[in-house]
C-alpha cells in the first residue's frame, strides 16, 4: 500500500523503479547472484553531523559513529569522483539519495546535485533541516526532487530527542522557507516528505506529529517502528556473520540495548489505527506495515519474526550504499564491503566476485539475526 500511494504521487519516478526493480527480482530468482543495475544509489557524502540524536545508530547513546577514529570520521569524497560515479550510472537513470550524518555539511553537495541533475537523474536529500534555512533557494534551484527530513514529534518533544531548544524551529523554519521559495519560483519540487520514528517518548504524539507534517505542506508521512536488539541477537548475529565473511558489524552496535522499549503498545496501536482511518491531505504510512498481531510482538519480543512479510531481503539487488571513504556495501549496517570508487569503478564493483558471494550467501541464507528490524527487509 505505501508503494501504491507513492507511486500515485510520484508516476514519473514509480515506473522507472518499477522497471528497474521487475529486472532486479527476477535477478534474484534466476542467477546465483548476478544483478542487474541497482535502482538506488545512496552516498554517504559524510560521517559528521550537527546533530546527536538519541536513538541514532550513528550518534545516539551507544552510535557506531562514535567508536570511529578521528581519521575516519574526516573521511570524504571528492566530488570529482562522485562525479565520476554519476557519468558511469546515468545511462540507465538511477535515484540518488543523499545521506550522512548531515548531508548539508558536505562542502560541495550543491555542486554535486547540480551535476546529478544535469545528468539527468533524480536526487533526494535527507537531512535534519538544520542549515535549510541557508539554502533554501538552493534546493529549490538546483531541482532537488525531494527532501527527507527526520521529525521526532511537536516542539518540546523533538527538541528532546534531539538533545537542545530551538531545534524545532530551526528546522521548520528551513522547510517553510524551501515552501516559500517553492512558491515563489513556480516549482513543484523538492517535495517534503517527512520520517518519524516511533519512540517511548514521542508515541503518544503521533496525532501531533501529522499536525506538523501538515502545517509544512508535506507529501507524506512515514512512521518507522523503533529499531533495537539484545545483546543476545548482536552476538549471534557477529558470530554468524564473521563465520560466513570474516567481518563483525559494527553499526548494528548502537542499536543494542538491554531492555524492551517503555511502550504501550495497546495506546500505540490505537494511534496508529485511528491515524488510518482519518482523511488527511498528508499521505500516512507506518513501515513496515505490520499487523496489530505483529506490532504487539514486535515491541514485546527480541526475537520478534515476522508473518505478513516473506523472509528473504533483495535489497543488496536493489540498492548500493557508498561510503564517505570510497567503499561500496551491499548493505548499510552490516559493514561488509565489495570495494572502493577510488579504486576501481562502480560498475565493475557492482557484479564482482565479492558482490556476487554476498549476494549468494545472502540469498541461501535468506536472513540474519539483525535483519528481522532492518527496514531493507520490508522495502521490496
Amino acid at each position: 500500500m505505501r508503494a501504491i500511494k507513492k507511486a500515485i504521487s510520484q508516476p514519473r519516478y514509480a515506473m522507472k523503479a518499477f522497471g528497474q526493480r521487475a529486472k532486479s527480482f527476477l535477478n534474484y530468482h534466476l542467477k546465483d547472484g548476478f544483478s542487474s543495475y541497482p535502482e538506488t544509489i545512496s552516498s554517504f557524502l559524510t560521517y559528521r553531523c550537527n546533530l546527536q540524536c538519541s536513538m541514532c545508530g550513528q550518534w545516539g547513546v551507544a552510535g557506531s559513529s562514535r567508536e570511529l577514529p578521528p581519521e575516519a570520521l574526516k573521511s570524504e569524497l571528492s566530488v570529482d569522483t562522485l562525479k565520476s560515479v554519476i557519468n558511469e550510472v546515468k545511462f540507465y537513470g538511477p535515484n540518488i539519495t543523499l545521506f550522512g550524518g548531515e548531508p548539508l555539511l558536505y562542502r560541495d553537495w550543491a555542486t554535486l546535485v547540480s551535476y546529478i541533475k544535469k545528468a539527468g537523474l533524480r536526487c533526494n536529500i535527507i537531512t535534519n533541516a538544520m542549515m535549510l534555512e541557508k539554502y533554501a533557494e538552493d534546493v529549490v534551484s538546483l531541482g532537488v526532487d525531494e527532501i527527507i527530513f527526520s521529525l521526532d514529534g511537536p516542539r518540546e518533544i523533538h527538541d528532546t530527542i534531539r538533545g537542545a531548544e530551538g531545534i524545532f524551529d530551526r528546522a521548520t523554519t528551513g522547510l517553510k522557507a524551501v515552501n516559500a521559495w517553492k512558491e515563489k519560483k513556480n516549482c513543484r519540487t523538492p517535495l517534503i516528505n517527512i520520517s518519524s520514528t516511533i519512540f517511548e517518548t514521542n508515541y503518544l504524539y503521533l496525532d501531533k506529529i501529522v499536525d506538523v507534517a501538515e502545517d509544512l505542506l508535506a507529501s507524506a508521512i512515514t512512521f518507522h517502528h523503533l529499531i533495537f536488539l539484545n545483546h543476545q541477537t548482536y552476538a549471534h548475529h557477529n558470530e554468524i556473520f564473521t563465520r560466513q565473511f570474516n567481518v563483525t558489524c559494527l553499526d548494528w552496535r548502537g542499536f543494542v540495548r538491554e531492555t524492551l522499549p517503555d511502550i504501550d503498545v495497546e495506546q500505540l496501536l490505537n494511534s496508529i489505527n485511528n491515524l488510518k482511518k482519518r482523511t488527511r491531505r498528508t499521505l500516512i504510512h507506518f513501515y513496515p506495515n505490520l499487523t496489530d498481531a505483529e506490532i504487539r510482538q514486535y515491541y514485546a519480543d527480541f526475537n520478534f519474526k515476522p508473518t505478513s512479510y516473506k523472509h528473504r531481503c533483495i535489497s543488496p539487488w536493489m540498492v548500493a550504499y557508498i561510503f564517505p571513504d570510497g567503499t561500496v556495501r551491499p548493505c548499510q549496517s552490516l559493514n561488509y564491503v565489495a570495494g572502493n570508487v577510488k579504486e576501481n569503478s562502480f560498475r565493475n564493483i557492482w557484479n564482482n566476485q565479492k558482490y556476487l558471494r554476498f549476494r549468494s550467501v545472502t540469498k541461501k541464507n535468506k536472513l540474519y539475526p539483525v535483519c528481522y528490524r532492518c527496514t531493507e527487509l520490508y522495502r521490496f
